[in-house]
């Protein structure tokens, strides 16, 4: 399976379990007088929309390149990883707002049986964002990564809302609103995770420098291949699920032209086999002497 089916098959994974977990928490939270639930199925609905956004992001970046982009299309899943952090803030604002009216205002206690409600969506929300994490470094997909993040966001809300249950339901009378309490802390926690996946994106679209581990593996590579003494600059950009490389490789000095262009495009050909992710790689050919 590609990459990029790979990274197709975990969105629908996300968007199937969020859309059931929305509805699940919309009822339990209905029915069971709890804000923390609603505040929760708030943002799986727009987890939905996120994703959908994740996928229609995955689809476009791997275009193939054109005329127009010679690079691909890669730096549009970035944008769409911006998007996202944009749908989290929206749902953090909603649901903190909302919490703050319902601390002002008497409730009902919640429901006891809202806990094993939780406690279920805990579990399958956690397993779901490692499945999505394990695909989006399997993928090189930020804006996967994105979507696992907002499975754990979700977990974390959860237990928020389980926690904030437990006590009002626990502790009694003038602790109801430790329910909405809980959905407030829930509301900081989704933006605080928003800048945690804000950041990368923003990092990929300034082309920051931040492969350090891939850099190794290139340079290690590219002295396995006979006539490249060592190498020099190496600069990384990522684009998508493919990262391009610009490389200086040094040869001995002594050879032709015909030669170091001969080697450039070997070195090339090895490390696109030997590092698939890699996506467009630009070699300059450096003299070991310049005598």
């Amino acid at each position: 399976m590609t990459r990029e089916k790979t990274a197709i098959k975990a969105t629908y994974f996300s968007i199937l379990g969020n859309l059931c977990l929305a509805v699940i928490k919309g009822f339990a939270g209905f029915f069971g007088n709890s804000y923390a639930l609603i505040a929760d199925a708030i943002e799986s609905t727009t987890d939905i929309f996120a994703s959908v956004l994740v996928l229609f992001g995955i689809k476009y970046s791997n275009r193939p390149a054109d005329e127009n982009h010679p690079y691909g299309h890669g730096r549009a899943e970035p944008l769409f990883t911006f998007l996202v952090v944009g749908f989290l803030i929206t749902s953090a604002t909603i649901i903190a707002y909302e919490s703050i009216l319902n601390i002002q205002r008497p409730h009902e206690m919640p429901k006891p049986w809202t806990l094993i409600v939780l406690g279920l969506i805990i579990i399958w929300k956690e397993y779901s964002y490692r499945v999505v994490i394990k695909r989006s470094i399997e993928t090189n997909s930020s804006a996967l990564k994105a979507d696992a993040w907002h499975h754990r966001s979700d977990a974390i809300t959860s237990v928020a809302a389980f926690i904030g249950i437990s006590i009002a339901i626990f502790l009694g009378k003038g602790y109801e609103s430790a329910d909405d309490w809980a959905a407030l802390f829930a509301s900081a926690f989704i933006l605080y995770n928003s800048y945690l996946i804000f950041r990368p994106a923003l990092g990929e679209i300034m082309d920051e420098h931040l492969y350090d581990d891939l850099i190794l593996e290139i340079r290690k590579v590219a002295r396995s291949v006979e006539g490249i003494i060592d190498t020099e600059k190496c600069f990384i950009r990522k684009a998508g699920m493919q990262f391009h490389v610009d490389l200086h490789a040094i040869v001995d000095g002594k050879i032709s032209v015909k030669e170091g262009h001969d080697l450039a495009h070997k070195l090339n050909d090895v490390l696109l086999s030997q590092i698939p992710e890699l996506g467009h790689v630009l070699i300059h050919v450096e003299p070991d002497s310049y005598e």
